[in-house]
């Protein structure tokens, strides 16, 4: 490493901004004892080395983007930006200088050491705002335009000495093709951050590069390596060839003879552009460098090794080798240096030399050619050795040291132009293949080991936010089992109304149940909730011994916000055997399930074990998967689902709510004439036997004060079998009619009378006459008229425990007379005992008798002489 310390020198300092000069912008150049240089300003200086003095200093209409020298004419070219390409004669210029014509005005970078030299807007040669880079080959200028949707390689001819000063017209124009979109909008392009690249590489033998000068975009390139990327075409006219590194990461080439007569004989223009690489990242140098030692017959002493440098460190060298069968090939090969690239240049020896940042560096692509070469010649591996020197901007091969070594011309990011002497002649360190494979080795183990933490790391942050979010939901759950628990007397903030309906939409008549969860709390119900639904049906009538069948419907509340509402609909009969068994009950209740929210939160991941889970055990929820919290209870019974045809009228009827669906077949064979009945058990008890009826009878007082105000301007039995038909769908036509007897039918499709009348009965009070109100339900269906007693006695026994509380004492009743009532009642309840063991023994022709008799001992016991008090 002692050989590659350099000697640094400084030179002079420029101005530059707050915070340093950009990389991209500036430039230098060396020719002779002359040093030119750019900031990125409008200024361009020139500074003499063997005087060591700032000579002139000229001032632009722009910031300057490029320069370029042509030696032979004393021709100094120059983009600024937005404004188009300036030539400066220098001879000219200088005299300008000696005779003071100048001014002292300043930039936005300071005053300039001495006095600067306006150029005239008459020196601009090709005015075009669109212009990124060009570069002069003999004495054509090759420029490259930034178009609305691609770039733009166009070829002028450049003026002789003592000629007008514009250009003669332009020769030649082709597009490239990019990849991605351009800045700007149409017509008004925008500068790119980073400027694209032009090198003109030329074969041997070519005049194009004559007057070059060291900075200056141009190389020679060996007939081999030349022929093999640019074709025969190229090499028999020896024509030269425009690279063109865009920002993109393309790298393309122009052959600039066939650009010259693609006007001459049109073509495809696609055919004139050719794309040799795409390095992914901005390209930032193109250049080109000898890596095979001379030999001393050697007739191609020409740089063999072309490449091309991205901002990102990506490196791309191309050079000719032969393969294993004896053919001559392009050998390409990608290497990653570090960057970000502020800049570079290719020097003698096979050495790259680019900036970063953080340091300067150098790398040898013709060391270890014994071990490190691959087989076509290049080392598998770049390890660039760093000099020492940090944010150097722009960077140029001046000289070569006789001794071996080299001399660098620089530009620091804080303006400060300097020369670096480096020392070449002692071997820079490389490593050999075996370090080089144990360091490959154990970079694989420490990127292995990065991985493996990495993923931990992850798995362990998802696991995190697993349990965060389970116990923000376990959070939000308890909130909303604390505010339903502590409601449970008036109203609550989460409730659930359950109402029911007849539909039509399936074949047959359908009662259907619709349950609305209303959410009036400040809180929401997100994942995990769902409402369940269970419907329980009652025993059935004929089979006492089973028991009553339950289904539960589950519904995922996704998100119930506070003031939403939500509606289920579910199906509660009749079944397949058109059955109905009432009464059902219909339970609602919220259900928060702990495996859903928690499960997942508490089991072990894929890629890893957390030592907390080891000491939990995998039961660690509850038997109870979930927590349930009850909302509501409703019981539908006959009253319910009675239909009233007979109340409907042709404007009003809705669908399916007071009449039951006729089958199209019954409707179309009783138009066709009478027809043989049905010999159903059923339909000859309705035809034969008289219908069956059940009273009860209840004190016209204790419904006065169970109905309240609701029955003031109708009569009480009117305000009785409303109140009775309170949750039917056919309520506002019985409140509507004042009606105090209708006649209904139930859902097995028998007829079903209520009649409310108001009576005196003169035997129980001693008082004298009791005023009551006597409900009487008739049917031809036993089973029917069974489902509604049951519906009526029910709601009375509900009323009447409401009213026992507050209701005064029950007034005189004669003792005797219901001690003989209930005698009756027990005679009557012994006969029907004696009536069904009968039943069991007797033969079918016997048992008529019996069965007739049981039916009048349950008509007498279906109308009692008792009253509810």
């Amino acid at each position: 490493m002692a050989g590659l310390e350099p000697r640094v020198e400084y030179l002079e300092s420029f101005r530059c901004p707050l915070g340093g000069l950009a990389a991209g912008k500036p430039r230098v150049l060396c020719h002779g004892a002359e040093i030119f240089v750019s900031t990125g300003s409008e200024f361009v200086y020139v500074y003499d080395q063997e005087g060591r003095l700032l000579t002139a200093v000229y001032r632009f209409p722009g910031q300057v983007w490029h320069l370029e020298l042509w030696a032979p004419r004393r021709l100094l070219y120059v983009l600024c930006a937005q404004k188009g390409i300036y030539c400066l004669s220098l001879d000219q210029a200088s005299r300008s200088v000696n005779q003071g014509d100048g001014d002292d005005r300043g930039s936005e970078d300071g005053q300039p050491p001495c006095a600067a030299v306006p150029v005239h807007p008459d020196a601009c040669l090709l005015p075009d705002d669109t212009l990124c880079t060009f570069t002069v080959v003999d004495d054509m200028l090759v420029t490259l335009a930034q178009g609305p949707a691609r770039w733009k390689v166009q070829l002028s001819d450049c003026p002789c000495p003592g000629e007008d000063a514009r250009p003669r017209g332009q020769i030649g124009e082709v597009e490239l093709s990019t990849s991605s979109p351009l800045a700007g909008a149409p017509g008004e392009p925008t500068a790119p951050h980073i400027l694209p690249v032009l090198c003109c590489v030329s074969p041997p033998g070519s005049s194009a590069l004559q007057g070059r000068t060291r900075g200056s975009r141009g190389c020679l390139l060996e007939q081999a390596l030349f022929g093999l990327l640019f074709g025969v075409d190229a090499s028999l006219l020896e024509s030269p060839v425009i690279l063109c590194g865009l920002p993109d990461g393309q790298l393309c080439c122009v052959v600039l003879k066939t650009l010259v007569t693609s006007r001459l004989s049109p073509g495809d223009p696609k055919a004139l552009v050719k794309i040799l690489h795409h390095l992914e990242e901005p390209v930032v140098f193109i250049g080109a460098l000898k890596t095979e030692s001379l030999a001393e017959d050697a007739e191609d002493t020409h740089p063999d090794c072309l490449v091309a440098l991205g901002h990102g460190g990506r490196i791309l060298a191309i050079k000719a080798s032969w393969d294993e069968a004896g053919t001559l090939v392009p050998e390409l090969r990608e290497y990653q240096l570090p960057g970000p690239v502020l800049c570079a240049a290719c020097g003698g020896g096979g050495r790259v030399y680019h900036s970063t940042p953080s340091e300067l560096c150098v790398a040898d692509l013709a060391r270890g050619r014994a071990s490190d070469r691959g087989p076509g010649g290049l080392p598998s591996l770049l390890c660039p050795a760093g000099l020492g020197i940090c944010s150097v901007v722009t960077l140029s091969v001046s000289c070569e040291v006789p001794e071996g070594g080299a001399r660098l011309l620089a530009l620091s990011a804080r303006g400060r132009l300097m020369t670096c002497s480096l020392d070449l002649s002692s071997e820079m360190p490389c490593p050999t293949r075996a370090a080089v494979a144990d360091t490959g080795q154990k970079i694989k183990e420490l990127l292995s080991g990065i991985g493996t933490v990495s993923e931990r790391v992850s798995s362990l942050k998802k696991a995190v936010d697993q349990r965060n979010k389970a116990l923000t939901c376990l959070n939000e759950a308890m909130n909303v089992s604390c505010v339903l628990l502590a409601s449970r007397e008036g109203p609550r903030p989460i409730s659930c109304t359950t109402t029911t309906a007849w539909s039509r939409l399936q074949p047959q008549d359908m009662l259907t149940a619709t349950c609305r969860l209303e959410n009036n709390s400040g809180l929401s119900l997100d994942r995990g909730w769902a409402l369940c639904v269970q419907v329980l049906t009652s025993t059935p009538a004929s089979d006492t011994d089973v028991a009553g069948s339950a289904t539960t419907y589950t519904i995922p509340v996704d998100r119930l916000g506070p003031g939403d509402r939500r509606e289920v609909t579910l199906p509660l009969g009749p079944g397949e055997d058109g059955a109905l068994d009432l009464p059902l009950t219909v339970s609602c209740a919220l259900h928060y399930s702990l495996r859903e929210v928690v499960g997942g939160a508490l089991a072990p991941s894929e890629s890893f074990k957390d030592p907390f889970l080891d000491e939990c055990p995998p039961d660690v929820l509850p038997e109870q998967d979930g927590i349930c919290l009850p909302l509501s209870k409703h019981t539908v019974d006959m009253l319910q689902c009675l239909r009233f045809p007979g109340l409907a009228t042709p404007h009003t009827q809705p669908s399916g709510l007071l009449g039951p669906v006729s089958d199209s077949v019954d409707t179309f064979l009783g138009s066709l004439g009478p027809r043989s009945e049905p010999a159903g058990p059923a339909s000859l008890r309705a035809k034969f036997l008289p219908p069956s009826v059940a009273t009860i009878r209840v004190s016209a007082e204790l419904l006065r004060a169970a109905l309240g105000d609701s029955h003031t301007g109708t009569s009480l039995g009117c305000a009785t079998l409303q109140w009775l038909l309170a949750e039917n769908t056919a309520l506002d036509v019985v409140r509507s009619r004042r009606l105090s007897s209708v006649q209904g039918v139930a859902p097995d499709g028998t007829d079903l009378h209520l009649t409310i009348r108001e009576v005196a009965v003169t035997h129980l009070c001693t008082a004298g006459p009791m005023q009551t109100v006597e409900i009487q339900v008739e049917s031809s269906s036993l089973a029917s008229l069974c489902s509604a007693h049951h519906a009526v006695i029910g709601r009375l026994q509900r009323m009447v425990v409401e009213q026992a509380a507050q209701s005064s004492s029950p007034p005189d009743l004669r003792v005797q007379y219901l001690r003989q009532i209930h005698i009756n009642h027990e005679t009557l309840l012994r006969e029907v005992q004696a009536l069904r063991d009968r039943l069991c023994t007797e033969d079918e022709a016997s048992s008529c008798g019996t069965a007739e008799r049981l039916l009048q001992v349950y008509a007498q016991l279906r109308s009692p002489s008792l009253l509810l008090l």
